[in-house]
């Protein structure tokens, strides 16, 4: 018994299965039913009593060295069988990930909102294809206005026949009443500003309205290193009772200081906007050069950042408000301009390229 049981032990020592029919071979041979570990407990039944606690302790390391030979072996099959169909090491250290970064104009855009949020402004958005009615003729653009002509704006509708006449100018909502006149405009356009959200909301709503809009604009330009024909706006609008020119002068200095720094200073000069009356162009003291002239204010000491003025009484009729009872003021400014300032950025067409060199210098500015 005892010789048998050394002989099997020495065979499972040396017993090295190269594939898997092998082990199942070893496993048949000693671990199953039928194999060579059952008989030997099967003739360990007739083993005299004195030499049963010497016979049974070398019983249980031959089926222990049987069993831990096995589970080796199949482990080791298996972990081999992984790495043949894998065709990379799996070991190997990862490959960390990229963190990503905000568009400059987000950046920018996002500052301008939390900005005009803390005095009370809230967000409007609205639709970019427009009808001639919401951009143009309730904002008080006259007939022969040069924005409508096709080098400034993008039609989509068709335009109507010489001497004839056309409905593309209906408006989109479906309104035709008192309100939406027929204009003799040109049909649906891609929205060249966002004052149609202003308009949309001076018709939908009661005063007093505090809200800012911005958004995407589209004009029939070339592209060029100051110029595209996509870029962003955001325009804002304050309507109530006994709103002055001076209300609309401290929102815009409190922007100014927000935006650039508290030294920032600004001036209002006259200028022209078919829907405000005053109307003027705002500029703040160059935060570059403190003033003292350098290439980005042209050596004057003020760059212009933005239109302003007080909304026509004509704009408010068109849109249903009492324009003897409220008043207003509005104002817009472009995104990519502020931002060009702020980051010193020489070349529009930079945002629209998705260099990854331009954008991953943002990441710190999150």
């Amino acid at each position: 018994m005892q010789e048998k049981l050394n002989a099997t032990l020495q065979e499972i020592n040396i017993a090295q299965p190269a594939n898997a029919e092998e082990l199942e071979n070893f496993r048949l041979k000693f671990l199953s039913r039928k194999g060579l570990l059952n008989d030997l407990f099967e003739e360990f039944k007739t083993v005299p009593n004195e030499q049963k606690r010497e016979m049974g302790k070398l019983m249980n390391e031959v089926k222990t060295a049987a069993e831990a030979k096995f589970n080796e072996l199949k482990e080791k099959l298996e972990n081999s069988t992984i790495q043949s169909t894998v065709d990379f090491d799996l070991t190997a250290p990862g490959e960390p990930s990229e963190i990503g970064s905000r568009h400059p104009l987000s950046i920018i855009r996002n500052e301008i909102i939390s900005i005009f949020s803390r005095i009370g402004y809230t967000v409007q958005d609205g639709q970019e294809i427009e009808d001639d009615w919401h951009n143009f003729s309730a904002l008080n653009f006259p007939e022969e206005h040069p924005a409508r002509d096709m080098q400034d704006t993008f039609f989509i509708a068709p335009l109507p026949p010489e001497g004839g006449t056309s409905q593309s100018h209906e408006p989109l909502d479906g309104k035709r009443d008192s309100k939406h006149p027929p204009s003799g405009g040109r049909g649906a356009a891609l929205r060249t500003h966002t004052s149609s959200v202003q308009v949309r909301l001076m018709e939908s709503g009661k005063p007093p309205f505090r809200s800012i809009m911005p958004g995407r604009v589209f004009r029939n330009e070339a592209i060029s290193a100051r110029a595209h024909c996509i870029f962003h706006q955001v325009e804002g609008l304050y309507i109530d009772e006994n709103v002055s020119f001076a209300d609309l002068k401290q929102t815009l200095l409190y922007f100014a200081r927000e935006m650039f720094g508290e030294k920032t200073q600004i001036r209002l000069r006259p200028s022209y906007f078919p829907f405000t009356e005053p109307s003027a162009e705002m500029d703040v003291s160059c935060f570059i050069c403190e003033g003292k002239g350098c290439n980005i204010c042209k050596y004057s000491g003020w760059v212009e950042i933005l239109g302003c003025g007080m909304v026509d009484p004509n704009v408010l009729d068109n849109c249903g408000i009492d324009s003897k009872k409220y008043t207003g003021f509005a104002f817009g400014m472009g995104i990519e301009r502020i931002t060009m300032l702020k980051y010193r950025i020489n070349d529009l067409r930079l945002f629209f390229e998705n260099d990854q060199r331009f954008l991953n210098q943002f990441k710190s500015a999150i």
